[in-house]
């Protein structure tokens, strides 16, 4: 009986994700099948290859944090973890990876808490390095951006500006017990007022602000592995950020850095507008920053196989990945 209840459950949540997947690419799936089908092997090669190399440089990531927690952790349950998160990450419409990576590393060994912990700090790391690298390329295409998006200014403010601030209270929320107290305790005023109604939510607050204080004690003192962490991520970026330059090569004279710096803003800026995954919000802004260099015809397009290999590609290896661990978990229980 309780096998039968397993099994229902099992069939449900694959009938939920499946939902979640058609969903999703409802309404992108043929026009990116259709800008495929127009585009030169060379290019699709290109910015697949470029997609792998970032989930790879993902799992490097992940692969330092977790072997100081389980020494035994390999490099390939570092990619592994990577392409399942990514797969998890659209089937959820991006509120279910970090639930998945948790829940990988701690059938890797690593207790719920030091998943969390980890988890939290890679994701302080990440926005951080995000932040230094778009200010980077701002400084080096300054004169690029005045010339061409002086009448943007406003959106280059916001997104630097967000961007900044964000990475800013990330860092304080992972690193400073001060923060932390002065957020319980905000917390705390905010419940009495409200006669106890977020009880819950303050809970919540405390038992992370916990967990983060473990986690900076065990991680972030190691100096170097926080430092090759941010160049990790920095090279990264470069994969993704690069894209647009593999596409559009042959079609203007946009350069590497160039393109690098516009496509860094338009992340930033589809960050702040609330999307399920970004879907959408990252066309929109692409659109409407690369059609002031090339046109609107072509940035739409160019958008469509952005979004190809940055959402859907990695989420098809995800899903191999994840059907490969599930087969793996079951022979393991069998045996």
């Amino acid at each position: 009986m309780r096998g039968k209840k397993k099994q229902i459950i099992k069939l449900i949540f694959v009938a939920a994700i499946v939902a979640a997947i058609v969903y999703t690419f409802r309404d992108s799936a043929k026009p990116i099948a259709e800008q495929l089908k127009q585009t030169s092997f060379q290019v699709i090669l290109a910015i697949c290859a470029a997609s792998v190399l970032y989930e790879l440089v993902e799992g490097w990531i992940t692969y330092a944090f977790a072997r100081h927690y389980n020494p035994g952790f390999r490099y390939l349950d570092g990619v592994e973890s990577a392409f399942y998160c990514s797969f998890y990450r659209v089937a959820t419409l991006g509120s279910g990876a970090g639930i998945a990576a948790i829940y990988y590393f701690h059938e890797k060994e690593i207790d719920y808490s030091k998943s969390t912990g980890m988890y939290m700090i890679e994701y302080v790391i990440h926005k951080v390095s995000i932040a230094i690298l778009s200010v980077l390329l701002l400084i080096f295409n300054f004169g690029f951006f005045k010339q061409n998006y002086s009448s943007y200014l406003w959106m280059l403010v916001l997104g630097y500006g967000i961007t900044v601030v964000v990475a800013c209270f990330l860092l304080l929320f992972c690193c400073s017990t001060r923060f932390h107290r002065l957020l319980l305790w905000l917390s705390e005023k905010v419940n009495r007022k409200l006669n106890g109604k977020i009880e819950r939510q303050k809970a919540q607050l405390a038992e992370y602000c916990g967990i983060l204080e473990e986690a900076t004690r065990d991680l972030l003192r190691d100096g170097r592995l926080i430092f090759t962490a941010v160049l990790k991520n920095l090279l990264k970026f470069a994969c993704w950020y690069s894209i647009p330059y593999l596409v559009l090569r042959a079609e203007c004279d946009l350069t590497l850095f160039q393109g690098m710096a516009v496509m860094s803003l338009t992340a930033m800026l589809a960050a702040v507008i609330p999307s399920p995954a970004g879907i959408g919000s990252t066309e929109f802004v692409f659109t409407l920053l690369f059609s002031v260099l090339i046109g609107t015809g072509l940035a739409g397009s160019t958008s469509l196989l952005y979004r190809f290999a940055t959402f859907v590609f990695p989420f098809l290896i995800g899903a191999v990945v994840a059907l490969n661990h599930q087969r793996k978990k079951r022979i393991q229980r069998n045996s």
